[in-house]
């Protein structure tokens, strides 16, 4: 018997989620200094990172034989604290990613729908796909995401509906009004999952809180990878109501966060100079990128993200050019951009050599 015929047959036709490259894989591919090497692939912080963090994770790591709290008790009441809600509304995850996925164990079944804007973050599609329901994907307009269109879409099928804000790969954002309409609009069965991966990039975020307030369905996600700087870590986390919040923290794993992770998240949360920094640096970045790209004759996505879009023509071999000369960043052609390239934001230095890089490259 072949081992095909064993599996779940829908794991054969799963699409695998693609990363960028590590620093490492392309020195080692490449024959490069892993130190001569830059990543603006990943949308990490190029900043670090908190200081904070790092100290509190090197003290526990004393502790490591020891299991970590499988409840992360003092980090959902940092969590609670900081959002005005309850411990028992913060659901703790592997990432934020996991909790998408709990999200798939908790609402999906197969013959139901998740809608999603496309281009977005792939792992909503992945997702979806992996509990045999049916993305319902709905193009961006002005590479943002159609409200209307979205809640077009929607069917008495419609389980999910993933809204990032700001998105990714575009770095676009929709206000808050926008948004607060659009949830107060959907039907009773669907639950608005948002995700807030780089709101602390952004002055205002919206805030969805109200709606969780008045019963409505909503879940947000957060993560501590992106300005917080532990992306190694992975840290992230859900808001909701404190019945869905214990409908997912049932389907989660024990010891689904690592005690080094949780000690950092709780130290990253009290470094506000830090995250200040690094929203201010980013802001600087944002700015010196396009400005960069704008010299060299080149179309751009105005992003409040710490990525953005640039249209560099032939996506992948300007990628694999500026890979060549240790300069990692991200094609857009499996989200059905081929012409562009999305960029993270790095610091003044990892930014003057891109932009020098790239301009060579088109130069020739």
């Amino acid at each position: 018997m072949k081992l095909a015929d064993l599996v779940n047959p829908a794991i054969l036709t799963q699409p695998v989620y693609e990363p960028g490259k590590p620093i490492e894989t392309v020195a080692r591919e490449l024959g490069l200094d892993p130190a001569t090497i830059i990543k603006l692939a990943s949308n990490e912080n190029a900043f670090g990172p908190s200081p904070k963090a790092v100290a509190a994770a090197r003290a526990t790591l004393g502790e490591a034989q020891l299991y970590p709290d499988g409840g992360c008790f003092a980090l959902r009441q940092k969590l609670a604290a900081r959002h005005a809600l309850t411990p028992e509304q913060i659901v703790p995850g592997n990432g934020s990613n996991e909790i998408l996925e709990l999200l798939g164990h908790v609402f999906l079944r197969p013959g139901d729908e998740a809608v999603m804007g496309v281009p977005a973050f792939v792992v909503y599609k992945l997702v979806t796909l992996l509990f045999g329901a049916k993305p319902v994907e709905v193009p961006l307009v002005n590479h943002r995401h159609d409200l209307g269109a979205l809640a077009a879409a929607v069917t008495p099928r419609t389980k999910l509906v993933f809204l990032p804000s700001p998105n990714n790969p575009t770095g676009t954002a929709n206000t808050e009004v926008e948004i607060l309409a659009f949830a107060r609009g959907l039907p009773a069965q669907v639950v608005l999952v948002y995700d807030e991966a780089y709101a602390e990039f952004l002055e205002n975020p919206p805030d969805l809180r109200p709606l969780i307030a008045e019963g409505r369905q909503v879940v947000c996600l957060r993560t501590f990878s992106k300005i917080f700087g532990l992306a190694a870590l992975r840290v992230g986390y859900g808001y909701t109501s404190a019945e869905i919040s214990a409908l997912l923290n049932r389907s989660r794993q024990p010891f689904n966060v690592n005690a080094i992770g949780q000690v950092a998240a709780c130290a990253a949360l009290d470094d506000g100079e830090f995250t200040e920094r690094c929203r201010r640096e980013n802001g600087a970045g944002l700015a010196q990128l396009t400005a960069g790209f704008r010299t060299l004759g080149l179309e751009t996505v105005p992003s409040v993200a710490n990525f953005m879009l640039v249209r560099v023509g032939e996506g992948a071999r300007v990628f694999a050019e500026l890979q060549k000369r240790g300069v990692i960043v991200r094609p857009l052609q499996p989200y059905g951009m081929a012409e562009w390239l999305r960029v993270t934001v790095g610091t003044a230095a990892q930014n003057e050599r891109l932009l020098r890089e790239l301009k060579s490259i088109l130069n020739r």
